[in-house]
């Protein structure tokens, strides 16, 4: 099964040589699932031809507000409208979390609430999950027929799902710690307030549950679940 990542930002370029850019974060982390990948640089105006072009779609986090005036937004906007129609089954993760809710008539705006980084806690239809987050922005009004999956007391619409179409995600399942400690370094000073960046230090060696989001993410692509 192809999947085709679209490339909504870049990391940081102090991250880049030893991590690389946020497609490499997927691949490792839904390696051994079965899958081939394609990137597409939406960011930087590099799309697909066709919706139908991969089998499944994964739309990558970035610097970027889904709100923000950027010329790669609407046309992702439009294709991500157009894979809903279609059926082709799509994953966003944090900006795509967020992009794929309002091309489909949801609401985002930085949340009043501030930051949310590093480990977070979340309940995932009872049980509880975590993951590494990095945002300030959010899901504040979900899409008609999206359903809630996980929350928590900050994020309330931490991952949801839309029938068998797409699943979305707020936080990271594809940012282990190194690469968080790295943001809290180079990303978070002047940014995120001091105190939260220091929690992020404090955390890094708490476990997260990534390998059960791949888990989750695969079963979706292939079976259009995530039961």
């Amino acid at each position: 099964m192809k999947i085709g990542i679209l490339q909504t930002g870049h990391a940081p370029d102090e991250l880049l040589r030893d991590r690389g850019d946020y497609d490499a974060h997927f691949q490792r982390l839904l390696d051994g699932h079965g899958f081939t990948f394609e990137t597409y640089n939406v960011v930087d105006m590099s799309f697909p031809e066709s919706v139908t072009q991969c089998d499944g779609w994964l739309v990558t986090g970035s610097k970027h507000g889904a709100y923000e005036d950027h010329p790669f937004i609407p046309p992702l906007e439009d294709f991500i409208r157009e894979a809903y129609e279609a059926r082709i089954p799509m994953v966003g993760i944090c900006f795509g979390h967020q992009i794929i809710a309002q091309a489909l008539g949801g609401h985002v705006e930085k949340f009043a609430g501030g930051w949310s980084v590093g480990r977070r806690e979340y309940d995932w239809n009872g049980e509880v999950i975590a993951l590494n987050a990095w945002h300030q922005d959010q899901v504040i009004r979900r899409p008609e027929g999206a359903k809630v999956l996980a929350a928590n007391d900050f994020c309330e619409n931490a991952a949801l799902v839309y029938e068998d179409r797409i699943f979305t995600v707020q936080p990271h399942p594809e940012f282990d710690s190194t690469f968080i400690e790295g943001l809290a370094i180079h990303r978070g000073p002047g940014v995120v307030p001091e105190n939260q960046l220091q929690e992020v230090v404090a955390n890094l060696d708490r476990p997260v549950n990534n390998n059960q989001l791949a888990a989750k993410i695969a079963r979706f692509f292939k079976e259009r679940t995530v039961a």
